[in-house]
């Protein structure tokens, strides 16, 4: 029997496919992945969509980026980024202005305790990405981030 196909335990007949099982070996990765996430920012009072935002935000410096912007970048996608900044901002975390002549452009940016708040989590995470795929080695990953990339462009 393959590892995929003993990836499900309880079921007595095979997978379907190869591509049946593939997936549901994914789903199951990236939930766990989720959950380590998740209760590791919990203390930081975060979701992994509120990091998510952050972190995109700081990538783009001072310039900041508009709501659609922001909503591109995201890794999941979210029904309202709009709330989404809305709770960043009332957290203290992000900043938003209007600029140039058209009203409705509003420019997001971290703040400087956005910045303080993500620089208390970055090596915590790392230690954490560290301990989920640190097992691998660099030629694994390389290969794993190479398929999963080819399982995205399809």
């Amino acid at each position: 029997m393959s590892a995929i196909a003993r990836s499900e335990p309880s079921k007595t007949n095979p997978f379907a496919s190869a591509e049946q099982a593939v997936l549901l070996t994914l789903m199951r990765v990236v939930a766990e992945l989720e959950h380590d996430g998740a209760e590791s920012l919990k203390p930081y009072g975060l979701t992994l969509t509120q990091y998510n935002a952050l972190r995109i935000l700081r990538g783009a410096g001072a310039t900041g980026l508009c709501r659609n912007e922001v909503r591109d970048r995201m890794i999941r996608r979210v029904p309202d980024v709009t709330r989404l900044l809305d709770r960043l901002v009332d957290a203290g975390l992000v900043e938003r202005e209007r600029e140039g002549d058209d009203k409705r452009y509003v420019t997001a940016r971290i703040t400087k305790q956005g910045l303080t708040l993500l620089a208390k989590i970055d090596e915590p995470l790392s230690r954490m990405h560290k301990q989920q795929l640190g097992h691998m080695s660099r030629d694994d990953l390389r290969t794993l981030s190479a398929l999963l990339e080819k399982v995205r462009n399809k």
